[in-house]
């Protein structure tokens, strides 16, 4: 995929030599950058000639001058400009296997690419490096990276990844290890697999290895009524409670809190987030940890400083997955104290993909539509959070579109872009 300008900042040099999303960067200095990474390290100068290709085919070299820290303004859809190095792996627990056809061709592509580990936090088996890869990972000191363990026990794993050829997971780990690269690791815990004892052993050999692993994630296996099989199943109650206590025993014993399970755990085990102090610098809010205790916190702060009533009252419906509703109703609670403030939080049931995902990020337009059109008429201004559309643009995953939305509740959406603050709910509910 070429190198298409998906953004432009306000106010930025590529703002000023009118440079438009659609753009193609075709080289910088004559060199034709294959990724983001080495966009950012040939923009690092004060001097470039920039070639361009306009959307109306029109090619142009630019002249720049700049101060050798300055960012162009561009942001790109892809950190990855050539081709997407792909997943060799037949995973158990693979998400892309459990989607139904007829969904954007983007969705269907699975990736394992170290550079949009590095870039973008996409997590990575390392089970395809290549000897060049390595000696850029090397070269460059690329971290930290997102890397899928799952488990120590290679046996295990080579099953879990459908992969026997997979590497030694431990060794991959102990040369990042010794280049002093950090790393944070994911484990998708799956009933029956890598659960109890294994989950047990696999963080106990992480204790072999030093500071660069900043943390370990536990989540729970995703299953989506498209799953052909019945070999995985989820994790229930007792299985959170179970989870939970691993982690916080492995956490004291070494000391130090480095494992995280996702709130997802918390939230079927029915117990309290933790701290906000125990997560540290929240690194891997993406996978799930972490955002619930963020958002809380975050309205605590702010709580003390809203008014006691607004002038105009303000009527709004509020959408949100099933797991983020406990954490959102808190919230919602609040403000509708405030007088004149009405918002009626509702949990979005995934029909789309069945009654086991229960994500905010998952939630399609036509659940939506299905699950508020029999509350149609109480809705006039409808928030959704930013997770639910494809970045840079209002694309459901279904393929609808915010305004297919608006459309069929006659309704106006408001989308919070923000998902891990509380300033723009409040903002939109203050004016």
């Amino acid at each position: 995929m070429p190198a298409i300008i998906s953004f432009v900042k306000e106010n930025s040099i590529a703002q000023d030599l009118e440079l438009k999303p659609g753009d193609e960067i075709i080289s910088i200095n004559n060199v034709k950058p294959i990724d983001l990474i080495d966009y950012q390290h040939m923009i690092a100068v004060e001097e470039l000639d920039l070639h361009i290709k306009r959307t109306n085919g029109e090619e142009e070299i630019i002249e720049i001058e700049k101060y050798f820290e300055d960012d162009m303004g561009i942001c790109f859809e892809s950190g990855v400009f050539d081709k997407i190095k792909p997943c060799t792996n037949k995973c158990i627990f693979c998400f892309v296997d459990q989607q139904p056809p007829g969904l954007r061709n983007s969705l269907y592509i699975k990736d394992d690419d170290y550079r949009l580990s590095y870039l973008q936090g996409t997590y990575i088996t390392l089970t395809n490096l290549q000897k060049k890869d390595k000696e850029r990972i090397e070269k460059m000191m690329l971290g930290p990276l997102y890397i899928s363990l799952h488990t120590t026990n290679n046996n295990l794993r080579r099953k879990m990844l459908g992969n026997p050829k997979a590497p030694d997971i431990m060794e991959e780990l102990k040369w990042l290890n010794e280049l002093d690269i950090p790393v944070h690791l994911q484990i998708v815990m799956c009933p029956g697999y890598n659960d109890g004892e294994e989950l047990i052993k696999t963080l106990d050999d992480l204790v072999k290895l030093k500071s660069n692993i900043l943390s370990v994630a536990i989540v729970p296996v995703g299953l989506t009524k498209y799953r052909e099989g019945n070999e995985l199943k989820k994790a229930d109650k007792d299985k959170a409670t179970e989870t939970i206590d691993i982690i916080n025993d492995f956490n004291e014993k070494v000391g130090n809190i480095v494992a995280h399970a996702s709130d997802e755990f918390y939230i079927l085990a029915g117990q309290d987030f933790p701290s906000y102090e125990q997560y540290h610098d929240f690194g891997q809010l993406e996978d799930g940890v972490g955002i619930c205790r963020m958002l809380l916190n975050d309205f605590e702060q702010q709580k003390a400083d809203l008014p006691k009533a607004i002038d105009t009252p303000k009527n709004f419906t509020m959408a949100t997955g099933q797991d983020a509703y406990r954490s959102n109703k808190q919230v919602i609670d609040e403000l509708n104290k405030i007088k004149n403030v009405n918002i009626n939080l509702v949990p979005i049931e995934s029909y789309f993909w069945g009654d086991s995902i229960t994500v905010t990020g998952l939630i399609t337009g036509q659940d939506l539509i299905d699950n508020l059109l029999p509350i149609k008429s109480e809705i006039d201004d409808l928030i959704i959070s930013g997770v639910m559309l494809r970045k840079f643009t209002n694309d459901f995953l279904d393929n609808l579109t915010v305004e297919d939305v608006e459309n069929k509740l006659e309704c106006t959406i408001h989308v919070l872009e923000d998902y891990y603050s509380n300033d723009e709910l409040i903002d939109l509910i203050l004016d």
